[in-house]
């Protein structure tokens, strides 16, 4: 059968906090929709105002208008904040410029990549670099000598610095362009003098400095090979991850997310730089095994979503409206240290969500073993003319079965021999929306960053989910296999996430869509480890081939198609086999007439025939024979060997899938052959 070939890319970034596709296109509905319309005007005016206070004034003020507040984002956006906030960036009054980063810092984290691409079209790079060795050079002075400075005037600049690194980390995740020119600033010794120096400094700019560096590392290879290369960072990103408490000088609460969070990230960038060479001391440590799974399995573990969605619906409730911008003056410059003690726990609880985001993401790269496929010799099936009856036939001999996946960090995840992986359980758990995780698109959210966490939890969790189920169906364990009530929970857990998911579509639920393609996966990989024990269900059946219908992509129909192909080989119902048999016959081609699917869904409806149907004694096989399957087959060959023929080898992927197809149809025909001698 086929695979997937490529591991899903990680997101290290939420791309938005808080998202606004469900709003309509156009500043004339993002005016209807913000309550703050009438605001923009004055603000953006203020922007250019010769006194510095007012200003200021309207750089915080950016800030808090747009707070959980698309439409005003959107409104702003229109008017160009973002570059009056990057013409601020060089004002002449200091104060200006650290509010105006931090206006720009949180438009990066609430508005994701468009509003990243549009601050690096705008060259925010150009002042961006020159406060890079400013806070260096002011940092070695703090740290030599605490008393250089007011504790005031040290936490401005500590918070400037962690402005400055959020916004350089957020904009390394929009483009390969924009990502290479960072690369030119050279920011890794500035990023791990935070990280050295943590026990000394807050925590907000050390683990801004530690998810820029995460970032950075993450198949990059200038800051990489920097990092492995220099003993010194290991041992400190070891230390951190290796730590328990991280202690800065003064007491800290042992529950603050982020003293995790900076845990996580340091083992991430251990892991994205991994292999370490020897001779440093790192090159010894198995990462995946000694620092990444003891550190993640008790955090994945150690949360109940239902009860963090509750209490994040119960402060959203509490919340303390903020000061609207008429209510304000330039003496009442609204601050970010002085927010509700609601805020600050939504605040709070939303960094705990991101930490275990952050951790599923991670272990989504340790359950990832899906190699690419080997490389095909560049002599290889060059000749795109060849007989078709007897063409492919070396090819199919030499690559007779699937592309094996390893399962070796898959194993790693086990502590006993035979068991499903440890993680199973709580990624089932993780994976099950809440109240708050997808709302519907007439109730909006009542805190869009909670409900923007939670459902890239559920996301994360199942793409861990995903790669684990994909990678053993290739081990072929039978004590895995064997356990049948293991497989239909697993089964039915993930539907129960699904149909509490629902198929809402349109604008705003673009979350319910990725999780059902990435659910195909998983259940595909489900029904690959125990085919033919899970009990079929008609309206999952009618599910699956809905999802497979409505679908352009290829990769997703596959997923239905191998899905159903397990489900039709349960061999006590002998109606839900009719019913999958004769919705996979559907999509053969017949006579001239071509396929109603694409070529690689097709080879995978012709692999799945052959397999259900292989022993002519399972009690289904007299739906074959009833049928007449044999006669709708042999009917499809000729249909089948022209989309074969028709892969193009020279496009992404086309060679494999030419060999697959070669190979498939070979076996079709082999199989027409022996049914049609059984004479049954």
């Amino acid at each position: 059968m086929g695979k997937s070939q490529k591991k899903r890319a990680m997101r290290r970034h939420n791309p938005v906090r808080v998202p606004d596709s469900h709003l309509p296109k156009g500043l004339a509905s993002a005016s209807t929709t913000s309550s703050k319309a009438e605001a923009i005007l004055p603000l953006m005016q203020k922007m250019e105002n010769p006194d510095a206070s007012e200003r200021k004034w309207a750089c915080v003020a950016v800030s808090n208008l747009i707070q959980n507040d698309p439409s005003t984002r959107r409104l702003l956006q229109g008017k160009n904040v973002v570059g009056a906030l990057i013409t601020r960036l060089t004002d002449s009054e200091e104060e200006v410029v650290v509010e105006a980063a931090g206006a720009l810092r949180n438009l990066c984290i609430d508005g994701g990549y468009d509003i990243c691409a549009e601050m690096y079209n705008k060259n925010i790079l150009a002042p961006l670099k020159t406060f890079v060795p400013k806070i260096s050079s002011t940092l070695s002075q703090y740290l030599e000598n605490p008393k250089a400075a007011t504790e005031g005037t040290q936490k401005l600049v500590y918070e400037f610095a962690d402005n400055v690194i959020t916004t350089l980390w957020c904009l390394s995740e929009t483009s390969n362009k924009a990502l290479n020119a960072i690369n030119e600033i050279n920011l890794v010794p500035f990023l791990m003098s935070f990280l050295a120096s943590r026990e000394r400094l807050p925590l907000a700019p050390v683990t801004s400095a530690a998810q820029c560096l995460y970032v950075l590392t993450d198949d990059n290879y200038p800051a990489t090979s920097e990092v492995r290369t220099n003993a010194d960072y290991l041992a400190c990103l070891l230390s951190i991850a290796r730590s328990n408490l991280i202690s800065n000088g003064k007491t800290k609460e042992v529950d603050d997310p982020r003293i995790v969070t900076l845990r996580v990230l340091a083992a991430g960038i251990l892991r994205n730089i991994s292999p370490i060479p020897p001779p440093s001391i790192a090159s010894s440590v198995d990462i995946d095994r000694d620092i990444i799974l003891p550190l993640l399995q008790p955090i994945i573990t150690s949360i109940s979503l239902a009860e963090d969605s509750k209490i994040a619906q119960d402060l959203a409730m509490q919340h303390e409206t903020l000061p609207q911008l008429d209510q304000l003056s330039i003496k009442n410059t609204p601050k970010h240290d002085h927010k509700p003690p609601s805020e600050v726990e939504l605040e709070r609880l939303e960094a705990k969500l991101r930490t275990i985001q952050l951790s599923l993401e991670i272990l989504t790269g340790v359950c990832a073993t899906l190699p690419d496929p080997e490389p095909v010799p560049e002599n290889a099936g060059e000749d795109d003319d060849i007989d078709e009856d007897n063409g492919g036939d070396e090819d199919a001999a030499a690559d007779g079965h699937d592309v094996q996946m390893g399962v070796e960090p898959v194993a790693k995840t086990n502590e006993t021999n035979g068991a499903l992986p440890i993680f199973v359980p709580p990624l089932l758990a993780l994976i099950q929306p809440t109240s708050l995780s997808f709302p519907p698109l007439a109730s909006p959210s009542i805190h869009p960053p909670t409900t923007s966490a939670l459902s890239a939890i559920h996301i994360s969790a199942l793409e861990c989910l995903n790669n684990i189920f994909l990678s053993l169906g290739t081990s072929q364990n039978p004590a895995i296999a064997g356990d049948k009530e293991s497989g239909q929970k697993i089964w039915n857990d993930v539907w129960t996430a699904l149909s509490l998911v629902g198929t809402e579509a349109g604008p705003g639920q673009e979350r319910r869509q990725e999780m059902w393609e990435i659910a195909m996966g998983v259940l595909w990989g489900v029904g690959i480890i125990w085919r033919g024990s899970l009990v079929p269900n008609s309206d999952q059946i009618k599910l699956l081939a809905q999802a497979c219908d409505s679908t352009a992509d290829v990769i997703l129909q596959v997923k239905c198609i191998g899905t159903l192909e397990s489900l039709a080989q349960y061999p006590d119902l002998i109606e839900a086999n009719e019913s999958i048999s004769n919705y996979l016959l559907s999509k053969l081609p017949l006579g001239n007439s071509p396929a109603n699917i694409g070529t690689e869904p097709l080879i995978q409806v012709v692999s799945a025939l052959v397999d259900i149907f292989s022993d002519e004694n399972m009690p289904y096989d007299i739906n074959f024979r009833r049928g007449g399957y044999l006669e709708r087959l042999a009917g499809s060959v000729e249909g089948i060997k022209k989309a074969v023929k028709g892969i193009d080898r020279k496009k992404e992927g086309g060679r494999e899938l030419r060999r697959r197809g070669e190979e498939v149809r070979d076996n079709l025909v082999a199989f027409i052959k022996y049914r049609q001698q059984l004479k049954l």
